[in-house]
């Protein structure tokens, strides 16, 4: 059972950035794809990111560009750096886990992964 915490969410002005954290313990020695999505009240799911053990990594096409995925492999902790933020970005970001391989490892996947967070709330406003 892989735990995740996140943190980071904060609400901030469009143009704004900001950098989420995800500490995962009970991390399993097998390959393992983590991620973000993000929901929003009366919205779908929507992945924005994933990340592989592989190196390999994914993006939403609403974020391409923005936003940059990245972990740490001291501290078992995952990174999502959100930068040029827009309203539409606002939500509540979950961290995901999963053990897959990495060519199933994608971001449209990532809401359904085995492991969820508690989730943070980032609130993007003009």
């Amino acid at each position: 059972q892989v735990l995740l915490v996140e943190s980071g969410g904060d609400s901030v002005k469009v143009g704004g950035s900001l950098k989420l954290s995800c500490a995962a313990s009970q991390y399993p020695r097998s390959e393992i794809c983590m991620g973000w999505f993000r929901q929003t009240p009366g919205q779908e799911r929507e992945g924005v990111a994933t990340w592989h053990t592989t190196g390999a990594t994914d993006y939403a096409d609403s974020v391409k560009g923005r936003f940059t995925i990245s972990k740490d492999n001291n501290n078992h902790t995952l990174y999502l750096e959100m930068n040029n933020l827009k309203p539409e970005d606002t939500g509540i970001y979950y961290c995901v886990a999963d053990l897959r391989a990495s060519w199933t490892c994608r971001v449209a996947g990532s809401p359904f992964f085995s492991h969820r967070g508690q989730g943070t709330q980032v609130t993007v406003s003009s």
